[in-house]
């Protein structure tokens, strides 16, 4: 697995913060970020084109705004791997 750390948020600690890789192999960006409240959750449950619970293999997270720009460059990466 090649993963590489791209960037946490800046605005947390840094040990409980959103954080941005990407995994070139994988051709994925890996995201880790905070658990939604349950009203969040169930709303986006209720808005998926599916219509029902998330599955066990699969979360909702999320990502403060300020951490687009570490999200793009975790894009790029993977497409720059892809493209080569």
């Amino acid at each position: 697995m090649a993963v590489q750390f791209i960037g946490i948020d800046p605005d947390t600690d840094r040990d409980h913060c959103p954080t941005v890789w990407a995994d070139s192999e994988a051709q994925e960006v890996v995201l880790q970020g905070w658990k939604p409240a349950e009203a969040t959750q169930a709303a986006c449950e209720a808005s998926s084109p599916a219509n029902g619970s998330v599955p066990d293999t699969e979360a909702i997270i999320r990502i403060p705004a300020r951490m687009i720009p570490m999200i793009r460059e975790a894009c790029d990466a993977v497409e720059r791997a892809h493209v080569r």
